[in-house]
């Protein structure tokens, strides 16, 4: 790996509140000449990008923001839409048992303002656990893999290959794919037919999904295929948006491509479940050359376009 990849990977894995963040921009703006932050929306995201959005041919994505320590794994299935709904409604279970138990219990006391007190508290502690609790201190896959990706992707290019693409490291997908949501309004007119991969929990597992939108598919589902080849050990799984889901940035675009490794059991099917915990550790340093050269050889595919 790259020097900077490493030096991310041993001593940049938190990345979540404001200081954090902005404490890993200005480390990343020393280390890649011609990174720049653009800033808005609400609330504040800090997007990085290098090179042109504007004349670029395809952008390469990941999200750099990292999430809360959570007591339970957030499992993904993106072949199995059932599981991965039952198993939202099972972890959010006892934060609906609170919310009403505390209803009941205030609701006799101070009428009905106890009630929505209670459903308040109990929503306000959900959110406590899912999103504003303390950092997981280990992110490796979720999404420190796509900010390494990224990294290795410019490393491994040269400058005339770079000058075809551009690369957006985003801010707040863990709080509602927000980042990239001011991005793709900020952007709206460029990104209308702009191809977007958008690498998220890359590192752990030998079962590489591509997640495609029609656009996506109908435009540069070939080039997609002949840029991310056929490798030994791992299986490639090429998909659309009605055949497999994806929950991350670039379902915020029309053009767009989600990437990710996995794992597969015969009921699960393809499967993430060290996420947002402390066994986010797994990193497959193959998955990241892979990607990296994927990235290269799509950028010199999409030259011509």
């Amino acid at each position: 790996m790259d020097g900077l990849s490493h030096e991310i990977l041993q001593n940049w894995q938190v990345r979540k509140t404001k200081a954090q963040k902005l404490a890993f921009i200005e480390m990343m703006k020393s280390r890649i000449p011609g990174l720049q932050v653009e800033e808005g929306g609400f609330p504040r995201c800090r997007n990085l990008v290098l090179g042109d959005v504007e004349t670029a041919k395809v952008i390469f994505t990941a999200h750099y923001d990292t999430c809360a320590r959570l007591p339970f794994p957030n499992v993904v299935t993106p072949k199995n839409l059932l599981i991965y709904l039952g198993y939202s409604l099972l972890i959010s279970l006892p934060f609906v048992v609170l919310m009403f138990g505390l209803a009941a219990l205030l609701a006799p006391r101070i009428g009905v303002a106890g009630m929505f007190l209670g459903l308040l508290l109990g929503f306000g502690a959900m959110l406590y656990v899912f999103l504003l609790g303390p950092a997981n201190p280990h992110t490796v896959n979720d999404n420190t893999s796509g900010v390494l990706t990224l990294v290795e992707a410019i490393a491994c290019m040269s400058e005339e290959e770079r000058a075809n693409c551009a690369f957006v490291f985003f801010d707040q997908e863990e709080n509602g794919l927000l980042g990239s949501g001011w991005f793709a309004s900020k952007h709206r007119k460029a990104m209308k037919d702009k191809l977007l991969v958008n690498f998220d929990c890359v590192s752990d597992g030998d079962d590489f999904l591509f997640v495609q939108s029609r656009k996506a598919r109908k435009h540069y589902g070939e080039a997609l295929q002949a840029a991310f080849a056929e490798t030994p050990g791992k299986t490639l799984h090429f998909e659309s948006t009605l055949s497999a889901f994806y929950p991350s940035d670039q379902a915020n675009f029309p053009v767009g491509v989600g990437v990710a490794a996995l794992q597969r059991k015969p009921v699960l099917g393809l499967y993430m479940s060290r996420i947002h915990t402390s066994k986010d550790t797994v990193l497959q340093e193959e998955n990241l050359a892979y990607f990296a050269e994927g990235a290269k050889r799509l950028a010199e595919k999409m030259k011509n376009e």
